[in-house]
């Protein structure tokens, strides 16, 4: 039950952790799962990409298709919604972070 209710709350900051990269420069899922796990978070592909879908159905990612090495991959950047929730999701987490710390 434990590990149910972590992957839940993870899966949030996981989301806060795409919109925060995605905002730097665009990204794609191979790229996102190499830089999760070096924070820790140890998701697959088949975690990953229903999670930036679900994100850019919401309007926080906008994706665009480049070919690279002869095939389709697919980056996405955040969009001007997913910068507003970006914005307010790390105004949150510091507040908590404040409370929580000791």
């Amino acid at each position: 039950m434990e590990d149910k209710v972590l992957r839940k709350l993870f899966l949030g900051f996981i989301q806060i952790h795409i919109l925060h990269h995605a905002k730097e420069h665009p990204v794609f899922g191979l790229w996102m799962l190499e830089e999760l796990k070096e924070h820790g978070y140890s998701i697959s592909s088949g975690t990953l990409y229903p999670i930036l879908h679900s994100m850019e159905a919401d309007g926080l990612l906008e994706k665009e298709n480049k070919i690279v090495d002869g095939k389709i991959r697919k980056y996405y950047r955040t969009t001007v919604k997913g910068e507003e929730v970006l914005l307010e999701a790390r105004n949150k987490a510091y507040e908590l972070f404040k409370e929580i710390k000791d």
